[in-house]
């Protein structure tokens, strides 16, 4: 078993184990079971502590509400209590226990549920519910009306943060329980994503827009029988692609039968698409399929379409037409039953307008077509795919290169890549051979044209900062590039742009106000 196919099983046996456990525990622990346990808290408490009313108060997660789970006599009422201008407000927002035994001289929110409720408050008690995991208030428990007119007292206010404390338990399980099962819905959706853009242990790096809606695009043709054109740049992934289709397709057990227009001599063309037979020929000591016959029930893919000569393409016409042929030297037709990709580094449509390319097998060759944009049109890629490589690269060497310097990140993303994803994957490969064992790449290392482009940048940037050399301003000019380049590579995320800047959240966006950026 190859490395690649041994990661693969493994994480596929990871993820089953992962999924089953997840699996158990939502099982064990429901969103039912939480109400349930916080209807019996409210339940239990105003006998307990001789009251006539207990409502739960939390914090909705995501947000800065606050909800009463349940309350005595409100049914399947709820109350929403303002963080400002409410007792259960104050005391989620001060961490702090409040006991008032005069609630009719108070003034507030509490008069306004009266009015609503028709239930009338004469003393209060109303306890924090405070996380047992951080310093965070995640609700409140409130009791109204101590009964027989009596008061509450400071023991009655001991006893019910003791309350609270026990409650906060059970509510940290609910909201942990319910992150994991978001989680794992999410790194569901994801494997499942990865799943499709990956073609035997390959995965497909997109996070650009045009990418995206490339794999969309393939995902969606990938389950219907049509055949497709692809073009694009040499070294964009077009094969990569149609392996994708094929094997999200309904023949992915069949087989999948590439073949380079570009590398066939044009005397053996014609034996290598449709086969011979013994004799046929001077050499045909055999008879031997051709490649339309050996891909039967599977996908064939024509790579480079635009090299095939004049003098073969009626023949290629009329065998995707008639979906039959003859091998050379036979008077018998085959028939085929295939599915057919081509891919093209030329435009057709130039080549079928400059004569080169038949009209009519033009027509015939696909249904649909996909573009894939080169390398320097995806610029959001090139820093994803040059960590994907740097991985496999070291993984492959058996080295240990931590990552690439700022100026090699920020070379990769001027330069123009006219090789493009392939050409990435060379220059890493060859950046990891040259660098010493655990040294970030540097730009020393680089190739003859990335390193021509780095001293023409840096050449430029002495001219252009010349006799200015203040740190601060240069400092302040710096944040305001990366800053930039993370929020666009993110399209907008802060968390994501936070964690690529490694600063946090809430640093990011006082940095975002202190420079008055504004992001749409």
């Amino acid at each position: 078993m190859t490395n690649t196919a041994h990661h693969k099983t493994t994480s596929e046996s990871y993820l089953s184990q992962l999924r089953q456990k997840l699996s158990r525990l939502a099982g064990a622990w429901t969103i039912e079971d939480y109400h349930a346990f916080i209807t019996f808290y409210s339940s239990f408490l105003p006998s307990l502590m001789k009251v006539e009313r207990c409502t739960v108060f939390i914090m909705e997660l995501g947000s800065n509400e606050i909800c009463s789970i349940f309350g005595t006599g409100l049914e399947h009422q709820k109350i929403k209590p303002p963080l400002k201008g409410s007792i259960v407000g104050s005391v989620i927002n001060t961490g702090k226990s409040c006991l008032i035994n005069d609630l009719q001289e108070h003034a507030g929110y509490h008069s306004f549920i009266e009015e609503k409720t028709g239930f009338i408050g004469y003393n209060l008690l109303c306890a924090p519910i405070k996380s047992t995991t951080g310093n965070s208030v995640t609700g409140a428990v409130q009791l109204l009306n101590k009964v027989d007119n009596q008061l509450f007292t400071e023991g009655d206010s001991v006893r019910l943060e003791e309350v609270a404390h026990f409650l906060s338990l059970s509510i940290e399980s609910i909201v942990l329980n319910q992150e994991i099962l978001r989680i794992a819905t999410s790194l569901g959706k994801e494997v499942e994503r990865l799943e499709k853009e990956s073609v035997d242990g390959v995965t497909f790096v997109s996070e650009s827009p045009a990418m995206r809606e490339v794999l969309e695009l393939v995902h969606v043709v990938s389950k219907t029988p049509v055949n497709v054109l692809i073009q694009g740049e040499n070294g964009t992934g077009k094969e990569l692609i149609a392996r994708m289709i094929h094997q999200n397709g309904d023949r992915r057990q069949q087989p999948f039968l590439p073949v380079n227009c570009a590398t066939i001599p044009e005397s053996l063309m014609e034996s290598q698409f449709f086969g011979h037979e013994k004799g046929a020929f001077t050499g045909a000591e055999s008879a031997r399929k051709g490649v339309f016959e050996e891909a039967s029930g599977g996908t064939l893919f024509l790579d480079e379409i635009g090299e095939m000569p004049l003098e073969i393409q009626p023949k290629i016409l009329r065998a995707i037409q008639e979906e039959e042929g003859q091998r050379i030297g036979s008077n018998v037709f085959f028939k085929y039953d295939l599915r057919l990709i081509s891919a093209s580094n030329r435009d057709l449509s130039e080549e079928m307008n400059q004569g080169r390319f038949r009209e009519d097998l033009f027509f015939r060759l696909f249904s649909v077509e996909i573009t894939l944009p080169p390398l320097r049109d995806r610029k959001e890629d090139i820093l994803p795919l040059s960590l994907h490589f740097l991985k496999l690269t070291n993984e492959r060497f058996g080295k240990n290169i931590p990552g690439f310097s700022p100026e090699v990140l920020s070379l990769f993303e001027t330069y123009g890549w006219p090789g493009n994803v392939r050409q990435l994957q060379k220059e890493i490969e060859r950046l990891v051979a040259l660098t010493a064992e655990g040294q970030l790449i540097r730009s020393e290392q680089l190739s003859r044209d990335l390193h021509s482009l780095y001293s023409t940048q840096e050449k430029t940037l002495s001219e252009a900062d010349e006799g200015y050399l203040a740190l601060p301003e240069q400092t302040q000019r710096l944040e305001l590039i990366l800053i930039n380049k993370a929020m666009r590579r993110t399209r907008g995320n802060k968390t994501k742009a936070a964690k690529l800047l490694a600063i946090s959240r809430q640093g990011l966006d006082k940095k975002i106000k202190r420079h008055n950026l504004v992001f749409k």
